[in-house]
């Protein structure tokens, strides 16, 4: 039986969440890969008890999370009762719904329907009677905004949500969503987007000044811009990489296109005694409007490699300008 080590609260630094109550770890450990059937359970185990024990007290899933869509979820829930149920109050535990889930026109973006027909079966897969953390997953083109927000309320007044979050919207939307939740007093503190030195991306919509303005934190995913912003492909790609194993989500073309910058960028991080991925997450990590950084693992020794990237946040401007340079 796993006992978690009585030190994890002492380096992990946490960070309240927007203007709520909610104070997150700095980092966070993401579910999408590594977590599904195709996974090794032993492993999925040892990755989550580093991370506790560690001080990551979050971990972010999602209804699709796999492959298959939901086994995340399910090994996630084993574990929780064979390991960590003493600890549940200690955790926060996050899922979403907006992508396809299910046959049908019912099992994707942003109907009542499909939203709280997802939640129950993530809660049903996780066997818990409530998450910490509930988000509607994309912005729906067809689906009045007032809806999806409406079945937001539901899931909160229903108690399977203490708080809820949007992911992947622009600032403008995101703005919108606020009025209807703020009018229903619902609790929505936090964004979740994708950030990082190579994706500036909510820098240019929006999301990252209305996330400011409307007082809601945010928490990035994929800040290592899948490897890119590691070590891995500096001098190619490997035989064993991602890209050429599984190829679903980067691509040969995208990685060759940025081994020159990442050489440079890793040059910055050796100056600075880090690694390339110790920096990008002390990249985000140094900017106030970041409550949480979601990292992804294959095996227990990466989160104890990204959890020093809380040592060092403090950047010169001079490096900031370099870097800022590089991202363009």
């Amino acid at each position: 039986m796993y006992t978690a080590n009585e030190k994890r609260y002492e380096k992990m630094k946490y960070n309240r969440c927007g203007k709520s109550g909610l104070l997150l770890p700095a980092l966070s450990l993401g579910l999408w890969h590594n977590f599904g059937d195709t996974g090794v359970y032993a492993n999925m185990e040892e990755m989550l008890f580093t991370a506790f024990d560690n001080g990551i007290t979050h971990f972010d899933l999602a209804n699709n999370y796999g492959p298959k869509p939901g086994s995340a979820e399910a090994n996630f829930g084993k574990i929780l009762k064979e390991h960590l149920s003493s600890y549940r109050d200690e955790l926060i535990i996050s899922t979403k719904a907006g992508y396809d889930m299910w046959e049908g026109p019912y099992g994707n973006f942003g109907s009542r329907k499909y939203l709280i027909a997802s939640l129950d079966q993530s809660l049903k897969r996780m066997g818990l009677d409530y998450v910490d953390i509930f988000y509607h997953h994309r912005m729906d083109p067809e689906t009045p905004l007032e809806e999806t927000m409406g079945a937001l309320e539901q899931i909160v007044r229903s108690g399977k949500a203490l708080y809820v979050g949007l992911s992947n919207y622009n600032g403008d939307t995101l703005r919108k969503a606020t009025a209807i939740l703020e009018e229903r007093h619902v609790p929505f503190i936090i964004n979740q987007n994708r950030y990082n030195i190579l994706d500036r991306t909510i820098e240019n919509n929006g999301l990252k000044k209305a996330s400011h303005d409307l007082g809601k934190g945010i928490i990035c995913f994929s800040p290592l811009a899948q490897g890119m912003l590691t070590d891995r492909y500096i001098n190619g790609i490997p035989q064993d990489s991602r890209v050429r194993t599984d190829g679903r989500f980067l691509h040969e073309d995208q990685v060759e296109a940025q081994i020159e910058r990442s050489k440079k960028l890793n040059d910055i991080a050796a100056k600075r005694g880090q690694t390339l991925a110790e920096m990008a997450l002390s990249w985000l990590l140094r900017d106030e409007d970041i409550t949480s950084v979601i990292i992804g693992a294959s095996k227990p020794s990466q989160i104890l490699d990204n959890v020093k990237a809380i040592e060092n946040l403090t950047f010169t401007d001079e490096e900031l300008k370099e870097i800022d340079e590089l991202s363009k």
